[in-house]
């Protein structure tokens, strides 16, 4: 039986927490210390976790949110910040390895256009990466609704990306629906 699942804002709290869940996430995400981490979720427009009600201090999953307009210094957020005056970008969601495919991050997702919709702006921004391959993301993204809008070399060419948009009015459940 799948447990019942709430959103909270990330606390301070659980920083130990996010950093376990996205050392675990690399390479599909960049490894963050405690101090990178901070910065992140200090500069961010907001920062999401989503736990289980029968235990609301553990998170099974994170998104990492920026607006137009931030002081952020990413490859892929200054591509974005070229081509939109108005967007949500998703710098990282993370689900635990043991929870994902039930429905989490899909649950994320949610609270990302609700969030998008209330800043308000008609699209979110997101990367995948291509190498090193992360075929099961691509596919929950495309299944959300999210299609190419170009690729990018990042980290010195060590790593590619599918750039990614989503309108939030035509956003898909992660069933495809």
């Amino acid at each position: 039986m799948t447990p019942s699942l709430s959103l909270r804002p990330v606390r301070d709290t659980d920083s130990a927490q996010l950093l376990a869940l996205n050392s675990a996430a690399v390479p599909a995400v960049n490894d963050l210390d405690a101090d990178d981490l901070t910065a992140l979720i200090a500069a961010s427009h907001s920062a999401i976790a989503v736990v289980a009600d029968a235990e609301p201090d553990t998170v099974l999953g994170f998104a990492i949110l920026f607006a137009a307009g931030a002081d952020y210094a990413s490859e892929n957020y200054r591509y974005f910040s070229g081509r939109a005056r108005t967007f949500l970008y998703v710098d990282r969601i993370v689900v635990a390895a043991g929870h994902r495919g039930g429905g989490l991050g899909a649950r994320l997702y949610s609270a990302v256009f609700d969030a998008a919709r209330a800043l308000p702006t008609d699209v979110v921004f997101c990367e995948v990466n291509l190498r090193p391959a992360n075929p099961e993301s691509l596919a929950f993204h495309d299944r959300l609704g999210f299609t190419e809008i170009g690729q990018q070399a990042t980290k010195n060419d060590t790593v590619v990306v599918s750039l990614l948009s989503a309108s939030v009015t035509k956003v898909r459940s992660a069933s495809g629906r």
